[in-house]
């Protein structure tokens, strides 16, 4: 039996009734993905940003949603446990539509990232996440309903738990210091 009142659910209940046709799982990308590039935290630039992907202006509802999205990614992007916990369906739903949620929330990802990121200076891990979420967010239709499928599917959204931690803590490294010169005595 579905969990009715999971997160998820609820978000996709609260923009469905919004007029919103946008996946949870993406908006929550978005905001991870501009978070992890160095938006910062700042409500109104998130909003404008979920603005548009949601095509329009949201209502007041789904805009303190929106806004407790984000004080939720800043807790968990800048506590001491760091941990991210995914909006995505529970695991009753069938594998097919967790694959596509997860797929959704790679192309968010990808697409805030890439909106705020303006350094280009990222390192070879980073740049090897980055181009993993690319191809996460293609091959989403490839899982079955199997114990294997089940399984890759776990350890694809462990990988995605890390992924965006990883890259938050790499863009938020302070700029490396100019060496020092030699003193002259």
């Amino acid at each position: 039996m579905p969990i009715q009142n999971s997160p998820y659910q609820a978000f996709t209940t609260l923009l469905n009734t919004s007029g919103h046709s946008v996946s949870p799982a993406e908006l929550h990308g978005l905001l991870l993905g501009r978070s992890c590039a160095g938006a910062g935290f700042e409500a109104d630039s998130w909003l404008a940003d979920a603005a548009e992907l949601l095509e329009g202006e949201p209502q007041d509802n789904v805009r303190n949603a929106l806004i407790g999205l984000q004080e939720m990614v800043k807790g968990e992007l800048t506590g001491d446990d760091m941990t991210v916990v995914l909006l995505l369906p529970t695991d009753d739903a069938p594998l097919a539509d967790r694959a596509a949620a997860l797929g959704q929330w790679c192309q968010g990802f990808l697409a805030g990232f890439g909106l705020t990121y303006r350094d280009n200076a990222l390192s070879t891990e980073a740049t090897e996440v980055l181009q993993d979420l690319a191809a996460i967010a293609q091959v989403q239709d490839a899982l079955e309903e199997s114990d294997d499928g089940e399984s890759d599917y776990m350890e694809v959204m462990e990988y995605l738990r890390v992924a965006p931690l990883l890259l938050f803590t790499e863009t938020k490294k302070p700029a490396e210091p100019a060496a020092a010169k030699p003193s002259l005595h």
